[in-house]
């Protein structure tokens, strides 16, 4: 029946949107960046490369 295409395209178009963005949203939210371990480990080091020395 091609009558129906309009609506069977439209439905796979909602379909494929909705898995899209719940797809980008998983990727997003569950993805943990790794933190350098220098910032970890001591503040200090921060602290005195911020101090100037005249």
């Amino acid at each position: 029946m091609p009558q129906m295409a309009p609506i069977n395209w439209l439905m796979l178009f909602i379909i494929f949107s909705i898995a899209f963005m719940i797809f980008n949203m998983m990727n997003y939210f569950f993805f943990m960046p790794l933190m350098p371990k220098s910032h970890f480990t001591s503040n200090t080091k921060l602290t005195n490369s911020l101090i100037w020395k005249w």
